[in-house]
């Protein structure tokens, strides 16, 4: 299972890369300032789950249901807040906005909350 944690960190670290490049040079002059803040939210968020799983995928052992929740929700949660910013950003831009991927966002934040909840009760429950 680490292996899988890794595969997904590199992915989300170099897809981050590639959107954040995308949106600093390509977006820049087609999306308004809160536009393209929304769209470096996505990358930010993308970025920083990415460094997270990067090291959980070095430091634990994917052993457990508790372990294995943790992945899957900062995974889901990610794709699901940073993507549909990304979804949103550019279809507004070319004024066809998805409106279903507006409530995937706040979903996808809960679920990375989630995450970090049972990261948290890990480490709690290791003392």
């Amino acid at each position: 299972m680490n292996e899988i944690v890794l595969v997904f960190a590199a992915f989300l670290g170099a897809s981050g890369i590639i959107f954040g490049a995308f949106g600093a040079h390509f977006l820049k002059k087609k999306l308004t300032t809160e536009q393209l803040q929304s769209f470096e939210t996505g990358v930010k968020y993308q970025m920083y789950h990415a460094l997270v799983l990067l090291v959980l995928g070095f430091q634990l052992e994917f052993d457990s249901t508790l372990k294995n929740s943790i992945f899957l929700l900062l995974i889901v949660g990610i794709v699901l807040f940073s993507f549909s910013i990304y979804g949103l950003v550019l279809s507004s831009a070319s004024n066809k906005k998805i409106r279903f991927l507006g409530p995937m966002t706040p979903f996808g934040g809960l679920l990375l909350v989630l995450g970090w909840g049972l990261l948290m009760y890990l480490f709690l429950s290791a003392l």
